[in-house]
């Protein structure tokens, strides 16, 4: 496997995009040879959908689309990043006992810290903003052929 693997997609801004962006992360970290059916892949694929929700509603349609950043280092790092083009960073909402949303990022954070992983924002030299997952990777080797 290369030393450094790197797959991206930008998808218009639209909660339609949520799933895409998950399946289209599922398949590449299949392909670079993680089990689908792993608890890595469950919260890898509630992650992105975490960003990829973020990206979507929280941009107040000042970004028309956003982009999934999927990089692989040396078999070892995975950096998941979601960027748009809102300049605002992510930030907690209070969530009320019977509010429905405003968690999306304890989530994130949550599921990354539990994997040994961090959450960090980098601004864009165009104005918006990526939102950064870094994990290690757990994958199997993939057998050869």
């Amino acid at each position: 496997m290369a030393d450094h693997q790197e797959a991206s997609v930008t998808l218009p801004s639209d909660p339609a995009s949520v799933p895409t962006a998950r399946r289209y992360v599922a398949d590449v970290l299949t392909g670079w040879g993680l089990d689908g059916a792993a608890d890595a892949a469950d919260a890898i694929r509630l992650i992105v959908s975490e960003l990829a929700t973020n990206a979507v509603l929280h941009t107040f349609g000042q970004s028309p689309t956003f982009t999934v950043d999927v990089r692989l280092v040396r078999e070892e790092v995975l950096h998941i990043g979601v960027t748009d083009s809102h300049p605002r960073r992510p930030r907690r909402l209070p969530a009320a006992v019977q509010q429905d949303n405003g968690r999306g990022l304890v989530i994130i954070r949550s599921l990354a810290a539990e994997a040994g992983g961090r959450f960090s924002v980098t601004p864009t030299a165009e104005g918006g903003k990526t939102v950064w997952i870094t994990l290690p990777w757990t994958a199997a080797p993939v057998p050869s052929c």
